[in-house]
C-alpha cells in the first residue's frame, strides 16, 4: 500500500512507524506538517497515498487533506480522551494504565471514528521515557492493525457516539499545575511533576534568582536541608531539598527570553556554572555546592540516583548507564571510560553494557557542545573521547561483551554497541546506524566495525540513506544479533537471564580464544589505529571548518529551530 506518513516531527514514534511499515513491504514516505499546511498538500499530490497517517501532529491536518483522503490519526490516550496533554493527565492522576488510540481525521480535535486502540501500563518513568516506550509499543500495535483492517476493507470503525465510549476532554496541561512548592510538595509530588514535564516542556521554576526549566528528576535517599536548598552536585545533576527528602535534577534549561546564549536543555551544573560566571548571584554559587560522589557499585539498600552503575553476579558483569536524551558528552564518556576499565579489573568472563530501559546512545552531546565557548574545540574533545571508549571495548579481549539496547541508538551511540562481541536489541528500538543528517562523516570506528558486521555493500547503503532501521531489519541484516521480545520494563530481566546462559554455555572458554585471535588477525592486517586517523582527519576537517553544514545543522537541531527539508527521507544533509 502507498502510505503518507505526516508528521510534526521524525522523532522516534514517526520513524518506528515508518520503519515497520515499510518492513512489512508497504511504500512509505514522510512530509513535515512544521513546514505548513502547503508543504502537505504538495506531498498528498506528488505521491498519491492509498492512506495517509499522522503518528506525532501538533496541528490540524489541512481540512482538504482530510476530507478527500482516509487520515487516521494516532493519539496517545484510551478510547475517548480528547485534548493535547493526554500524557501529562496520565501521569499526574497516577493512572495505573493509559492507552493509544488510532482515529479517523475530522473537524472536531480526537473526535473521529476509531480504528484501533491499545491500552498499556504507566510505570513511574519520565514522560519521554513511557512515550518511547509503553506508548510506542502500543502505537505501533494499533497502527498496525488499523493498516490491516483498511487494506481488508470490511471494518467499519467505531463511532464515539457509541455509549461505551467515554468521552473524556483534557485541557492543555499547563505550567501553573506543574509548578513545585517546595515548601508543601512531598518528594513524592515534586517527582511526578518532574516526570511529567520531562522532556518537554519541563517544569518552570526559580533558582538563585534565575527562571529555568527543570528537566528530569530521581530520588536522593540521604541527603538533606531546607525545603528548595541546592545541596550538592554529582555527575552533572544537582540534588534539591524537599521538604521530606531531596531530589537530583539532571538538566536545566534556561527560559528564551532570559538572554541566556543558550537557552536549550544542557547538564544542571553547568547552567548554574554560567550564571556565576556572568555575576548573577554573588555567593553560594553551584562552584561552592559539594560533589556527592556515589560509589559505581552502590551498596544494598541505596536508593539515590547515578547515571553510570557496575554490579556483579557471578561470572557476569553489569556496567549499566543511562544519559538524558542518549546524548554522551565528553564528560559523561570519560567517566563511562573509566567505569569500563574498573569493570575490566573485575574477574568475569561476560561484560554487560547497557541493560536497561530506552535510549542507549546518541553519541556526542549535541546540546553541551552548541553551548560551549569553543563548539569545533567541544566537539573535537567529545569525539575523540567517545573514540577512546570504543577503543577500549574493541580491545577487550579476556570476555566476552555484550551491548544490551534497551531502546533506540543512533550515530556514534550505536557504534558503540557494535564494538560489543553480540548486540541484544529490545524488540521495538529504532535504530539509526549514520551520520549524514547532521553533516557528518562519522568515527567510533564505524568504518571498521559496520561493514564487519553487515558487509562493505550494506553499510555503504546504510550511512549514504541515512534511514531508521527496525529492530526485525537489524536482526536480519545482521546489524544485531539477538532480538529480545520483552516489554521495556522486563528488558533488565530478561538479560540477566539470557547473560547467565552466556556465562554458562560450555564452548564459552573457546569463544573468547577465538575473539583473541580475530582481533589479533585483524589488526595485522589493518590497525585500529589507522581507521581512527582516517575517521578523524575526516571529522576534524568538518568541525574546524566554519562554514560546514554540520554547525548550522547542529545548532538548529538543539535550539529547535525548523530548517532543512520537509521532506525527511530524501532532504537528508550530504
Amino acid at each position: 500500500m502507498n502510505i503518507l506518513l505526516v508528521a510534526s516531527a521524525f522523532n522516534s514514534l514517526s520513524q518506528r512507524v515508518y520503519a515497520e511499515l515499510a518492513d512489512l513491504g508497504h511504500q512509505v514516505d514522510v512530509v513535515l506538517a512544521s513546514h505548513g499546511p502547503e508543504a502537505v498538500r504538495a506531498a498528498v499530490h506528488e505521491t498519491r497515498p492509498e492512506l495517509i497517517i499522522a503518528p506525532m501532529l501538533k496541528t490540524a491536518l489541512p481540512e482538504d487533506v482530510w476530507r478527500e483522503h482516509t487520515c487516521l490519526v494516532v493519539h496517545p490516550g484510551p478510547p475517548g480522551d480528547r485534548g493535547p496533554s493526554s500524557l501529562d493527565w496520565a501521569i499526574a492522576e497516577e493512572a495505573p494504565h493509559w492507552g493509544v488510540t488510532v482515529l479517523q481525521a475530522e473537524a472536531g480535535m480526537d473526535a473521529g471514528d476509531i480504528w484501533a486502540s491499545e491500552p498499556f501500563p504507566v510505570p513511574p518513568v519520565g514522560k519521554s521515557d513511557l512515550y518511547r516506550n509503553e506508548a510506542s509499543d502500543a502505537a505501533s500495535a494499533a497502527v498496525l492493525l488499523a493498516v490491516r483492517r483498511y487494506a481488508d476493507g470490511s471494518f467499519k470503525p467505531r463511532p464515539q457516539s457509541d455509549p461505551e465510549v467515554a468521552v473524556v476532554w483534557r485541557d492543555f496541561f499547563r505550567q501553573e499545575q506543574r509548578r513545585i512548592d517546595w515548601g508543601r510538595d512531598s518528594t513524592e509530588v515534586v517527582l511526578r511533576k518532574l516526570r511529567g514535564g520531562d522532556s518537554q516542556p519541563g517544569v518552570l521554576d526559580e533558582i538563585l534568582g534565575r527562571e529555568v526549566f527543570l528537566h528530569g528528576g530521581h530520588l536522593e535517599d540521604r541527603l538533606r536541608g531546607r525545603p528548595g536548598e541546592l545541596l550538592a552536585t554529582r555527575a552533572g545533576a544537582v540534588c534539591r531539598a524537599t521538604r521530606d527528602g531531596a531530589v537530583w535534577i539532571p538538566e536545566l534549561r534556561p527560559r528564551k527570553s532570559s538572554g541566556d546564549p543558550a537557552p536549550f536543555r544542557r547538564p544542571a551544573a553547568s547552567v548554574l556554572a554560567s550564571f556565576a560566571a556572568d555575576g548573577a548571584f554573588s555567593r553560594g554559587g553551584p562552584h561552592r555546592l559539594p560533589e556527592d560522589k556515589a560509589p559505581l557499585e552502590l551498596p544494598a539498600g541505596r536508593r539515590t540516583w547515578t547515571d553510570i552503575r557496575y554490579r556483579q553476579q557471578g561470572d557476569i558483569g553489569f556496567l549499566t548507564f543511562s544519559f538524558p536524551g542518549g546524548a554522551m558528552s565528553t564528560d559523561q564518556c570519560r567517566r563511562l571510560l573509566a567505569a569500563y576499565r574498573y569493570a575490566l579489573a573485575r574477574p568475569t568472563s561476560v561484560l554487560v553494557l547497557g541493560g536497561v530501559r530506552d535510549f542507549f546512545s546518541n553519541g556526542i552531546h549535541l546540546n553541551v557542545i552548541e553551548a560551549a565557548a569553543d563548539p569545533a574545540g567541544e566537539s573535537w574533545a567529545n569525539l575523540n573521547a567517545m573514540d577512546d571508549l570504543v577503543d577500549a571495548v574493541l580491545r577487550t579481549t579476556d570476555r566476552l561483551v555484550v551491548a544490551a539496547l534497551g531502546g533506540n541508538a543512533a550515530a556514534g551511540g550505536l557504534m558503540l554497541a557494535l564494538a560489543a562481541d553480540e548486540v541484544w536489541c529490545r524488540a521495538g528500538a529504532v535504530l539509526n546506524p549514520h551520520y549524514r543528517r547532521m553533516g557528518l562523516y562519522g568515527s567510533e570506528y564505524w568504518t571498521y566495525t559496520l561493514p564487519r558486521r553487515v558487509g562493505a555493500e550494506t553499510a555503504r547503503r546504510l550511512v549514504h540513506e541515512a534511514l531508521p532501521v527496525s529492530a526485525a531489519t537489524a536482526a536480519r541484516i545482521g546489524l544485531v544479533d539477538r532480538l529480545v521480545p520483552v516489554a521495556a520494563q522486563e528488558f533488565a530481566a530478561e538479560t540477566e537471564r539470557r547473560a547467565a546462559a552466556l556465562a554458562a554455555a560450555p564452548d564459552l572458554a573457546r569463544r573468547i580464544a577465538a575473539k583473541a585471535s580475530a582481533r589479533q588477525a585483524d589488526e595485522e592486517q589493518r590497525p585500529l589505529a589507522d581507521y581512527r586517523r582516517a575517521e578523524l582527519a575526516r571529522m576534524r576537517a568538518i568541525f574546524f571548518d566554519p562554514q560546514a553544514p554540520y554547525h548550522a545543522l547542529r545548532s538548529a537541531f538543539v535550539r529547535k529551530q525548523p530548517g532543512g527539508s520537509d521532506r525527511p527521507l530524501s532532504g537528508g544533509a550530504r
